[in-house]
């Protein structure tokens, strides 16, 4: 629940393909479903908005752009790229040998890589405005806010085992009406993510309109569940930052999907767009 695995990148990247990719793209999912191989998607350029379109931009399946830091880049067989063909959004599977990779370091000790393209070939998945694109975007919600509900969910559990088993004052720290209430709002935020996780993941499964649901769990996972991880610091002390201790995990990949999503504000202007 709280180490970064590329089984979200690649799920994102995989279900799209398997939903919008030809029948030669979807036989080349095999060995990433057998393991043999890794998949990724280049989620958002550096600086840009949820709702803005890709910079990267390409010309007769040739991509040139930067589509930003790639989870599993130098790992990963393809990556799904998400770049302008003809004015509108279209996505495209570039292998990494046809990219400039550069690695970097990031804050979850998980491998990724600046990304640059200058006439890298690429094999369009679906068509550029169509299905492909917004399904992209909704599985990106889905998978996220799943990961952060998983991540919470561990950071609430260590929590609650802590102040039931920390001494303070002769009494375990779970007997103080402040601490029990704090905790309380973490299991609210947690739940109340849940909620809107599930809901709008079971409406994705069933083909049902899902963006207001995955929409409402991404603003949770970006802004009641940080501040739930900060209480979970909170009512550890110090031991919360121990990096012997498996909170800190947590906490990091807990603010970075909520980066990733784009941030509170940037979710709460979304749900307001959809309203």
């Amino acid at each position: 629940r709280s180490r970064a695995g590329p089984a979200l990148p690649g799920l994102i990247a995989a279900l799209t393909v398997a939903g919008h990719g030809t029948d030669a793209q979807r036989r080349a999912l095999a060995p990433f479903g057998e393991g043999e191989e890794v998949l990724t998607v280049a989620f958002r350029e550096a600086g840009a908005g949820p709702g803005d379109p890709p910079a990267a931009i390409a010309r007769d399946g040739r991509i040139t752009g930067r589509p930003g830091i790639v989870p599993y880049a130098a790992e990963a067989s393809a990556i799904l790229v998400p770049a302008l063909s003809g004015g509108e959004a279209a996505l495209f599977l570039v292998r990494p040998g046809d990219a400039q990779v550069r690695p970097v370091a990031t804050t979850t000790g998980e491998p990724a890589a600046v990304v640059t393209l200058e006439d890298a070939p690429g094999e369009m998945v679906g068509e550029p405005g169509g299905a492909a694109v917004a399904a992209l975007r909704l599985n990106t919600l889905a998978a996220v806010t799943a990961t952060a509900s998983g991540v919470l969910a561990g950071a609430l559990a260590l929590t609650k085992g802590h102040i039931a088993t920390r001494r303070q004052f002769d009494r375990v720290l779970a007997e103080f009406q402040a601490v029990t209430m704090q905790i309380a709002d973490v299991y609210i935020a947690s739940r109340a993510l849940d909620v809107a996780m599930w809901t709008g993941v079971w409406r994705l499964g069933e083909g049902l309109p899902a963006e207001r649901d995955l929409a409402v769990a991404a603003y949770n996972a970006a802004a009641d569940a940080v501040r739930a991880l900060y209480t979970c610091q909170h009512l550890h002390g110090g031991i919360g930052l121990d990096l012997t201790y498996p909170l800190h995990r947590h906490f990091g990949l807990g603010k970075h999907l909520a980066h990733l999503l784009g941030g509170e504000q940037a979710q709460l202007d979304l749900i307001g767009a959809l309203v």
